[in-house]
């Protein structure tokens, strides 16, 4: 599995492009930005991330943006490389009503999941104390101290592979009214390298009491992740569990029949998977009411079990 594929919608708004091949077409969605979420973004040897950022503030009445989706910005390699964090963060007052932000709608023709180059992202959350949304893909260089927000409802990390030291810093966070959570932990190869330990404050669920979606997903280590979930706290008052797109085999799937019931659950997404044929008809007789997802089964037998986003 790979990212492919620009996000069409994003925080119930449609994107709309806005890059670096000029925006004389765009002059009335311009003056009604609020009704779309804008998708800011350059090219390889392309206009430099800062200038069409610069435009698109001049451009669009940022008063009433409420979406912004961030696209490429450069890499290391390329001279214009620019900093996202810090030109979103001195463009705060220009974007008073922003409530949803993705930092990387960066497909693989642009860059490999694993090499997009980021920063600290903790000052975006002092700069747009009301965002409710917050999605961010890749993880290489990706900094996060423990943040507050009592605006916050969903947080994504999208990598193949996330730091522990941003899972410990979301787990430190204070986030009273977040709903859901999604954490793609990937593997160590790719610098994933959290542990079981370090889920731990998620999974007592003290510190996310609102907390009804969560995901915890694209892991090398899915088996000890599921076995972590079926005795967790949190998992009672969920309404929707991901363990997908890990290398959850047989042992962790046996946790989770053996754990806690899931069977208030709405949904369970274990796509991705290389449950053995028995085991997989196990979940679903065990879980009648729930929607379970089972697809893409991978050969349990297989030499190498690989997640399904890593570089």
């Amino acid at each position: 599995m790979t990212v492919n594929e620009h996000l069409l919608a994003y925080a119930g708004l449609p994107v709309l492009d806005f890059g670096p091949d000029g925006d004389d077409d765009l002059e009335q969605e311009l003056r009604a930005a609020g009704e779309h979420a804008w998708r800011v973004a350059t090219e390889f040897d392309g206009e430099s991330f800062d200038e069409v950022f610069a435009r698109f503030l001049d451009s669009a009445d940022t008063e009433q943006v409420t979406a912004l989706v961030i696209g490429y910005w450069g890499a290391s390699y390329d001279d214009q490389q620019a900093d996202p964090v810090a030109l979103l963060t001195a463009a705060a007052d220009r974007l008073p009503r922003l409530r949803a932000l993705f930092l990387g709608d960066i497909v693989m023709e642009e860059s490999e999941i694993s090499w997009i180059e980021h920063t600290d992202i903790s000052p975006l959350f002092a700069a747009f104390p009301n965002l409710e949304r917050f999605d961010v893909r890749g993880s290489e260089g990706l900094r996060l101290e423990p943040i507050k927000s009592t605006a916050l409802r969903k947080l994504r990390f999208e990598s193949g592979g996330l730091p522990g030291h941003v899972v410990r810093a979301v787990a430190a966070s204070e986030l009273p009214n977040l709903e859901h959570l999604d954490l793609w932990l990937g593997t160590d190869n790719y610098g994933g390298d959290a542990t079981v330990a370090d889920l731990a404050p998620l999974l007592s669920g003290e510190r996310l009491p609102a907390l009804r979606h969560l995901g915890l997903e694209d892991a090398e280590i899915q088996d000890e992740v599921a076995e972590a979930v079926a005795g967790a706290p949190v998992v009672a008052r969920l309404e929707s569990l991901s363990l997908a797109m890990g290398v959850l085999t047989d042992r962790g799937a046996e946790a989770l029949l053996a754990g806690q019931p899931l069977t208030h659950l709405r949904e369970l997404n274990l796509q991705h998977h290389y449950l053995s044929e028995a085991m997989v008809e196990r979940v679903r007789a065990a879980l009648p009411g729930v929607r379970v997802d089972l697809d893409d089964r991978q050969e349990p037998d297989r030499e190498w079990r690989t997640i399904a986003v890593s570089e």
